[in-house]
């Protein structure tokens, strides 16, 4: 098991990512973190510097100068971990990086553990559980949706809403336990109408709740969409149409897409992630029936189906037959006639839910993404 951080400590971590550039950031924080900075830095005496202020200066280490840098001082507790906090701006070099950490150290700083300012911000009442994931979200945000979400729930959105439950709950609870204790006297405490339109608020709360959740999560992760067909029915070249780009091997021989290919693109601000999968038949080889079983599981995986066919290559039975296969998966579908610039077969006129496109020359992939958008 392993042992648990000691938040007496003070911590040490670049707040940047590792890698040359101009500017890198290191913080500390923790009870010593002015302290040990001061004992490092000529420019300024921390120690009776005012909170929330930057001073130009030097890290030394002894009669060496490693670096001019920047340095900022946010004095407990109206900072992030609610502890002290020193943030150093210094040039980008990763020599200079390690060096300026490293001076850290030497001087009574511990290296922190992946998250541990957040741990500390949430161990000292700085934010809740809830905020805590809202910071990794809010850094892996690809979109401006999920950014919102984030931001939101970072700010206290989501725990808002869990305590206004939490207060519903306790206030119908102690109403029913009031009923409960005086069951056998003549004297009714609540109304029972109004305690069955209270039960019908908290449902709606919770029902609330579990709606913003989802939205939440297809924001926050995107919304996973295979794209599935038989082999040579134009998939990836709808991906790449989709994509704009030549991300899949497009070729004329059947089955040149072997194994699943996932890709990204941005909707709306909604995350579409698309994946690219191998033609389901008979397998011929060994190589193609791993990619068709990936495949199979990709379909479950996904929230959404795009199911692409070319009908100048197959009957109306065998397409019918495919639909009836994609409605056992019970998710959202979306059919796809490709080659619409070759024309379309007569059978395909009773089939008009189906979007006709040419993946070939783009045509009609702009009314797949309007479709995607309204699942």
């Amino acid at each position: 098991m392993q042992k648990a951080p000691n938040i007496d400590d003070t911590i040490v971590a670049l707040a940047t990512p590792f890698g040359k550039g101009a500017i890198a950031v290191v913080r500390l924080s923790g009870k010593k973190a002015i302290s040990i900075a001061d004992k490092c830095f000529k420019g300024a005496e921390l120690q009776k510097v005012i909170s929330h202020t930057v001073h130009y200066g030097h890290l030394v280490n002894g009669q060496e100068i490693i670096d001019e840098v920047m340095l900022s001082v946010f004095k407990a507790p109206r900072t992030y971990t609610a502890e002290d906090v020193v943030e150093v701006s210094c040039h980008g070099s990763t020599y200079i990086q390690e060096r300026v950490v490293q001076l850290f150290l030497d001087n009574g700083a511990r290296m922190a553990d992946r998250g541990e300012f957040t741990l500390r911000a949430f161990l000292n009442g700085r934010i809740d559980l809830s905020q805590a994931e809202a910071v990794g979200d809010l850094i892996n945000a690809e979109s401006e949706k999920a950014k919102q979400v984030a931001l939101n729930q970072m700010r206290g959105g989501f725990s808002r809403q869990i305590k206004k439950l939490k207060d519903q709950l306790v206030h119908f609870a102690s109403m029913v336990e009031l009923e409960l204790d005086f069951s056998e006297e003549d004297v009714e405490f609540a109304d029972r109408s109004a305690l069955v339109n209270l039960v019908k608020e908290l449902l709606s709360s919770i029902n609330g709740l579990l709606d913003s959740f989802k939205l939440g999560n297809v924001i926050r992760n995107g919304v996973p969409t295979v794209i599935i067909g038989r082999p040579n029915a134009g998939k990836s070249t709808l991906l790449n149409g989709l994509l704009q780009d030549e991300r899949a091997i497009v070729s004329e021989m059947p089955g040149t897409t072997r194994d699943t290919i996932e890709e990204v693109l941005h909707l709306n601000g909604i995350s579409f992630r698309f994946i690219d999968t191998a033609g389901i038949r008979e397998a011929e080889d060994v190589i193609e029936s791993a990619g068709i079983e990936r495949t199979r599981s990709k379909i479950r995986e996904a929230s959404v189906m795009l199911y692409v066919f070319d009908p100048h290559n197959m009957t109306k039975e065998e397409y019918e037959s495919d639909l009836e296969k994609l409605k056992t998966y019970d998710k959202p579908y979306l059919a796809i006639a490709n080659k619409a610039d070759l024309g379309l077969p007569e059978w395909l006129n009773g089939h008009g839910d189906a979007v006709r496109i040419s993946a070939k020359t783009n045509e009609g992939v702009e009314q797949v993404k309007e479709h995607l958008m309204n699942v």
